[in-house]
């Protein structure tokens, strides 16, 4: 789907991946979706259909579970996502700083 010149993805793969990343959070937080719901004032049924990705949210019911869980959702400019993208990917071992503080370096001073 392309709309003004940006490539759209359907919206269930949208949904779903928002329900992924929503339970991603929930279980490193070692929480139910019943202590989720209650924190964001939601119904457990419907916390857990957005969390599989069958059901929409509202932006605000949103971010009352990512507050719910200690998270906090933010707007950006879509140019600006592969940048915010770059910089959330882990890094490779050969990404340094470009200097490094070795031991030995200390000895020759």
């Amino acid at each position: 789907m392309k709309r003004l010149g940006i490539i759209m993805r359907p919206e269930s793969e949208i949904l779903f991946e928002i329900g992924h990343l929503l339970k991603k959070a929930r279980l490193a937080s070692a929480m139910t979706q019943e202590q989720v719901s209650d924190l964001a004032g939601i119904s457990r049924p419907r916390y857990r259909d957005i969390e599989t990705g069958i059901a929409a949210a509202r932006a605000t019911t949103l971010m009352n579970i990512a507050r719910a869980l200690g998270l906090e959702m933010m707007l950006i400019p879509q140019s600006m996502v592969p940048a915010v993208e770059a910089l959330l990917r882990p890094h490779d071992d050969d990404d340094l700083p470009a200097f490094i503080s070795r031991p030995d370096d200390d000895d020759h001073g």
